[in-house]
């Protein structure tokens, strides 16, 4: 009799325990599911410079103690707006030209604050999108030529082209003389261009081709990492043709509902990039084959923002 009691005593605290054991699981299982930590997703376009500023991106918010997804790569510029409005992605780097005249259908304009300002109205007008604080790097259009080009002929700006352009060979990219931002457009603008000659090159050839001397002078961007080679002078656009193309990110509205917190992350990154900056950051990617992530990671870490 005495040993039934002590079964049935046992197997009482055995269900107590397998009971307390069930809500502990079931308490730990919900907490877990209810993890409050934010997350954000932040995606790029499918160039160099996109990839490295997304990185960076993406590293400083996951610094700052945020859950980051990464959706990097993603396309043109269509695909990666699509793609933010969908909420597909959280935020991205974009550029204020692109999202003037790309998105927007606005005219040019050459004024960088009008161009940001009408930017950031129409995004958040439209799409409930919001422009955070522009970084100082502007990948805008550009015309090269060497250090020996430049001081035989004294050739530094783009308004002194047309007098000069007879004594030089043009090395043009695919579309260059017929499109409105193209030769076409800095004609009606500066003046005809009449050069000696013009000759179609591949993007990854126009720089080797005027170090060689097979031409005087190409077309560029103004960040492009092959700048960083003292050899090369981007002309001055003293007129003004081309509009600005600051980077900044692009953040959905309702993210910065829930967490202001995330665009002081962003601007705080921002606010370290300029030409030069990310001439240099191209440079180590195009030119001496880094991985962008690493290259971000070392910026990032040299400007304090990661330990």
């Amino acid at each position: 009799m005495k040993n039934l009691k002590t079964v049935k005593h046992l197997k009482h605290k055995l269900t107590l325990l397998v009971g307390i054991l069930f809500i502990v699981t079931v308490f730990v299982s919900a907490c877990g599911s209810n993890d409050t930590t934010p997350s954000v997703t932040v995606g790029s376009k499918n160039f160099t410079e996109s990839l490295i500023v997304g990185e960076m991106y993406a590293q400083a918010l996951e610094n700052a103690g945020y859950k980051v997804k990464r959706k990097l790569n993603l396309g043109g510029t269509l695909v990666a707006h699509e793609s933010l409005k969908k909420g597909e992605i959280d935020m991205y780097p974009e550029y204020t030209g692109t999202g003037l005249m790309n998105i927007l259908d606005l005219p040019p304009k050459s004024d960088p604050q009008e161009v940001y300002d009408l930017v950031a109205q129409g995004y958040k007008d439209k799409f409930n999108l919001i422009w955070l604080e522009p970084t100082k790097a502007n990948d805008s259009q550009g015309l090269v030529t060497t250090k020996k080009v430049a001081e035989k002929y004294n050739l530094y700006k783009i308004s002194d082209l047309p007098k000069l352009a007879p004594e030089l060979n043009l090395a043009a990219v695919p579309e260059f003389e017929e499109r409105e931002d193209g030769l076409k457009g800095l004609n009606a603008f500066y003046g005809d261009m009449h050069f000696k000659s013009i000759k179609l090159y591949d993007y990854g050839m126009k720089y080797r081709v005027i170090l060689n001397g097979d031409a005087d002078v190409t077309v560029g961007f103004t960040t492009d990492g092959e700048l960083t080679n003292k050899e090369l002078v981007l002309l001055e656009d003293d007129g003004k043709f081309w509009p600005p193309y600051y980077v900044a990110p692009v953040i959905r509205a309702d993210v910065l509902e829930r967490d202001a917190n995330i665009g002081t992350v962003l601007n705080e990154v921002s606010k370290l990039l300029n030409d030069e900056v990310m001439q240099a950051l191209n440079a180590e990617v195009d030119i001496n084959q880094k991985e962008y992530a690493d290259v971000a990671r070392d910026f990032l870490k040299q400007q304090g923002i990661l330990k």
